[in-house]
């Protein structure tokens, strides 16, 4: 079976092209070529010579997203890309451009297993976990394609991102890499259901990623009804990892927050939230909830969301309302996804 050769660190290469009696700067010009140029095959590496490449190809093989699909938005420029793998699942990324630069939101799995039930992806199901390489490949993907570089990352895509922890922490090192892509740590951010050990082994890392938690309302009852891993790790626990993630990275974390109508977003369960992370080195994020066809859910009208972040602001806890993007192309990750994999992408 060949060796996925994009999750491996330019440490790791240089030892096993030594073991094949190659030099190590070698090993170091095929880093550049797959994590700066982008690379999706050893033919492109122009500059090494055709008895290594065929070497590489005996020993290695490149995983890249292929486009399956591309919609782009005609209100703010936003692309909904749909990613065949090599296996034959599919993926969703999103391309934004804000006035810092462009983000990036990538998938970690395909599909998820937390559930959910207000989230497309869940409806998909769970199939695997992303390699560190896959998720490395929406980036360069979406970057050779647009002819941009990408300066912000979110991993806010399909899947529940520690739950994959080992290769999206590999991700991270490789995407960090003055080496290769060197994307700042502090322009990446990583999204999380609220798998409480792994907050605490990731604040133990001291990555300086900035982590978002979903945490989508204020008590247990609500959050339990919304969210099922809130009955494995309920608000009391989540808040205490939490704190200790500030503590020992002194980096803020952003909450995010699905306004859904009728459900969490009264003056109550603002004034239990403001309760809840006062004195928090924190943010709240307010997100019109998307619209998905099989829960009943609903966003919260623009007066409530406004109301209850005013009630938010009065405790001291600043917050910010998610500006909606790519409305008009499905761009919340999981619905694309579905309807090709339901055979629904004709009718839509």
């Amino acid at each position: 079976m060949k060796i996925d050769i994009a999750s491996k660190t330019l440490e790791e290469l240089k030892n096993e092209f030594a073991e094949a009696g190659e030099k190590p700067f070698r090993a170091g010009q095929v880093f550049s070529w797959l994590h700066k140029k982008n690379a999706t095959s050893f033919e492109e590496m122009s500059d090494i010579s055709k008895n290594l490449r065929s070497f590489l190809s005996e020993k290695y093989i490149i995983y890249s997203c292929a486009i399956e699909k591309k919609l782009k938005s005609e209100y703010d420029g936003s692309i909904k890309y749909l990613f065949k793998l090599n296996d034959g699942e599919y993926i969703e990324s999103v391309l934004m451009k804000y006035k810092y630069g462009y983000t990036v939101c990538v998938s970690t799995q395909v599909g998820c297993k937390m559930g959910c039930n207000f989230c497309a992806t869940a409806q998909g199901g769970f199939q695997r976990n992303l390699l560190p390489s896959e998720i490395l490949s929406q980036i360069y993907v979406i970057q050779k394609d647009t002819d941009i570089r990408v300066s912000h990352v979110v991993l806010m895509g399909m899947g529940e991102p520690l739950d994959n922890y080992e290769n999206v922490l590999r991700f991270l090192e490789l995407v960090n890499s003055p080496d290769g892509n060197n994307l700042s740590m502090r322009n990446i951010s990583l999204s999380t259901c609220g798998i409480v050990p792994k907050i605490y082994d990731l604040a133990e890392k001291k990555l300086q990623l900035t982590l978002s938690v979903s945490l989508h309302a204020p008590d247990d009852d609500i959050r339990s009804g919304m969210m099922p891993v809130n009955k494995a790790y309920p608000i009391a626990e989540l808040i205490k990892a939490c704190k200790y993630y500030i503590k020992l990275t002194s980096r803020r974390i952003s909450f995010e927050y699905a306004m859904v109508n009728g459900v969490n977003d009264s003056d109550e369960c603002a004034n239990m939230l403001s309760k809840l992370l006062k004195g928090m080195l924190c943010h709240v994020n307010l997100i019109p909830v998307n619209n998905v066809v099989e829960n009943s859910y609903s966003k919260s009208s623009a007066k409530r969301i406004e109301a209850f972040s005013r009630i938010l602001e009065k405790h001291g806890i600043t917050t910010t309302v998610r500006r909606s993007l790519g409305s008009d192309i499905d761009a919340s990750c999981g619905q694309l996804r579905r309807r090709v994999t339901s055979g629904k992408e004709e009718q839509s």
